[in-house]
């Protein structure tokens, strides 16, 4: 996330247009994309600690790499095997997730993961800026690689793949998880007989990938943009950019969150959690780009981040219960891997569009408009089937 803050003096230091700069945050997507369902496979094969281990410490060497580079084309190669690694990362940590809670509270387990997406920005936003104002940008990359190393290290040596092998874990813990697995029956089938073969013909996944690609079209184009808009646009120094860049994401810290709680409350109906918020996201970033005062600015922003977050709590709880533990990795990077196809587009096409129209008002009207579409895919999604919650076992189920 530190790249947000550092990419217009990136841009300046190496005399890059808006276009070659969004190209920087794209190429990280491209790899992200292209590793992202074999590193669930990879999960689902040898088990999340040791692929989440691996990739956290592979990405914190590139991070720290990324300091030291002075020539675009091989800031873009760094920014590609980047994304390699970092792509095993989700679908492990949702197999963690469906490993070790059980479906009810799977939304909030969730949510608090995902506040990786809040408080990682929110912590970047100012520590870059601090960083970046005394250093340079070069220093706050291989600065941020190194907390990295450790917890990977940590992970490789802490984790446990089978929650009986956790010494923390107690028996009845165990036993909740146990009765949770025999639960999910429906039709004598159980979600854990289904093969990744058989999970890739179900409209279910394809639906929830359409969804999470243009959710990301409008998220990954905020983030990306939104420090270089407010430096650019509003005028802001580099500090009360990243204390401006902070906001959203605090709000959104307790908007991710609740988003899952809330969407485990709703299990029958996860979907309603996603729509109306994904829809006021929108309403709210269209009058951000119309507001004329910098108070009004800040506000839409976080009202936008507030609904997009609840969004996307509500969003991943409905994915996260879904699919089995087995496939989970697999299932979840497959619908990730569609937003990280949506972070490789977005950034390049909203520089495009900001360097074509002189404006960041065109970039608005995209981000808009690909929610708008991610709320009406998401209704297609079946609510309740006779047999109770929309999910993996009953859309999966023999008739």
């Amino acid at each position: 996330m530190v790249i947000t803050i550092a990419l217009p003096f990136i841009g300046e230091d190496l005399n890059l247009s808006k276009t070659a700069q969004g190209l920087l945050i794209s190429m990280f997507f491209a790899g992200y994309a292209l590793f992202q369902i074999p590193g669930g496979m990879l999960s689902d094969k040898f088990g999340f600690r040791r692929v989440v281990s691996v990739a956290i410490i592979w990405w914190s060497i590139f991070t720290s790499l990324t300091g030291f580079i002075f020539v675009y084309p091989l800031f873009l190669l760094v920014r590609f095997v980047f994304g390699l690694g970092e792509a095993c990362l989700p679908g492990g940590s949702y197999k963690a997730i469906a490993t070790y809670f059980p479906s009810k509270q799977r939304g909030t387990a969730t949510g608090i993961q995902s506040t990786v997406n809040t408080l990682g920005p929110a912590v970047a936003a100012i520590a870059a800026a601090a960083i970046i104002g005394l250093y340079g940008w070069r220093v706050v990359f291989i600065v941020m690689g190194i907390p990295g190393l450790l917890i990977g290290i940590y992970i490789w040596f802490k984790f446990k793949d089978n929650p009986k092998d956790h010494p923390k874990i107690s028996k009845e813990e165990l036993a909740e998880l146990e009765e949770d697995n025999l639960q999910q029956e429906s039709h004598g089938k159980k979600k854990s007989d289904v093969s990744l073969k058989e999970l890739f013909k179900k409209p279910i996944l394809w639906q929830m990938a359409l969804i999470w690609f243009f959710f990301d079209i409008t998220f990954w184009g905020f983030t990306s943009w939104l420090p270089s808009y407010l430096i650019n646009e509003k005028g802001l120094s580099l500090m009360d950019t990243g204390i401006y860049s902070a906001l959203p994401y605090l709000v959104g810290t307790v908007a991710i969150v609740l988003g899952g709680y809330i969407s485990d409350k709703m299990k029958a109906n996860r979907k309603w959690v996603f729509v109306p918020n994904a829809l006021a996201g929108g309403v709210a970033l269209y009058f951000m780009f119309q507001a004329q005062s910098l108070t009004a600015v800040i506000i839409f922003q976080c009202l936008a981040a507030f609904f997009m977050f609840m969004a996307q709590g509500g969003f991943w709880a409905l994915v996260v219960d879904s699919f089995s533990a087995k496939i989970m990795a697999s299932g979840s990077a497959t619908v990730n891997c569609f937003g990280s196809i949506a972070g490789f587009i977005s950034p390049f096409l909203m520089g495009y569009l900001i360097d074509t129209s002189g404006s960041y008002n065109s970039s608005f009207i995209l981000m808009i408009i690909a929610l708008v579409i991610a709320a009406i895919i998401a209704l297609t999604i079946s609510g309740k089937t006779e047999d109770g919650p929309v999910n993996l076992t009953s859309k999966l189920g023999t008739n």
